[in-house]
């Protein structure tokens, strides 16, 4: 009898033990110099010390957009199990690049996709990110652009006449997608924003991207109850000026926004636990030289031992 129960707390045990999620690390994805040799990799396990990847070469070379670039490259894991990455391919054009992957290391064939065609003035296409929305099953992708003279107002606050707004579209297969729209605009030079869901609402971190006539540069927050639109004013900053690119994690100290001090040739975090009291943690990162930012991302252990696994086969 005894040997029976024995037996079967074994089997329980090691059923426990099999259902166990995965662990699951730290990415982030970013670029370097001016983006011309593609996508860089970062891993961490506690979202402080991060390592390079590849030994901190590029694993996807750009081959889209007038200028071939790859900056602010964003990756999110979608609904179908892929990794679906969105990035920045010029300074001046009227679309994104987008390519997806199974293990971050097979990337399919790049596409451009011109958001902003039908848009006669536009200037660019900025700091495009992703979010899974998993009631629709869709995606929507956001971004910046600038056309002059639809905002006159903010018009000369920006760098060389840049004054952006954040547009966006849906899609559920990256082949069609729908009219682009307006996302956000509450009277201010507007860029590189990112959307957390967040306690059933949508929380966007946003730059202030205003130059003229008093320099802003820093991130603050809006919230929606929905994802396409209806965002709130922004919240006072939540960082020092001089920053750009934004990119969220929720990590066992709490909320994360790392971003670019670009003027200053480094990576910084803010930290808070409840996204209104924010605390500068700067001081306590370690990124690879030379990062740009990009998007940080949770993979399973596994897909990193793969890459690591890829790198010594090489």
């Amino acid at each position: 009898m005894m040997k029976k129960l024995f037996s079967t707390l074994a089997v329980i045990l090691l059923f426990l033990s099999c259902a166990k999620p995965e662990q699951e690390v730290y990415m982030f994805s970013f670029f370097q110099n001016n983006g011309q040799d593609g996508l860089h990799l970062a891993y961490s396990y506690d979202g402080l010390s991060w390592t390079a990847l590849n030994d901190n070469k590029s694993f996807l070379a750009p081959e889209v957009g007038n200028a071939k670039l790859m900056r602010d490259p964003c990756i999110i894991k979608g609904g179908d199990g892929l990794f679906h990455m969105v990035w920045t391919v010029s300074w001046n054009d009227k679309g994104i690049g987008y390519a997806s992957s199974p293990d971050l290391i097979n990337w399919s064939e790049q596409k451009f996709i011109p958001v902003m065609e039908h848009e006669k003035g536009a200037r660019n296409c900025w700091a495009p990110e992703l979010f899974y929305d998993k009631d629709s099953s869709r995606y929507m992708i956001y971004w910046a652009t600038t056309i002059p003279g639809r905002f006159e107002e903010t018009d000369s606050t920006g760098d060389s006449g840049y004054n952006h707004r954040m547009y966006y579209t849906t899609t559920k297969d990256f082949k069609t997608f729908t009219d682009t729209k307006l996302l956000y605009d509450k009277g201010f030079n507007a860029i590189d924003a990112t959307i957390q869901k967040i306690g059933g609402k949508y929380v966007m971190f946003v730059k202030n991207e205003t130059k003229y006539p008093k320099a802003e540069k820093n991130i603050r927050i809006a919230t929606s109850d929905y994802l396409t639109g209806g965002y709130s004013e922004p919240s006072k900053p939540i960082t020092d000026n001089w920053v750009e690119g934004p990119t969220v994690a929720k990590t066992d100290m709490g909320w994360v926004v790392y971003f670019d001090k670009y003027t200053r040739h480094s990576m910084g975090a803010v930290l808070s636990d409840d996204l209104k009291n924010w605390t500068e943690i700067s001081d306590k990162l370690s990124f690879p030289a030379g990062t740009r930012h990009g998007s940080v991302f949770k993979v399973k252990k596994s897909i990193l031992e793969n890459i690591k696994k890829s790198e010594a086969a090489e």
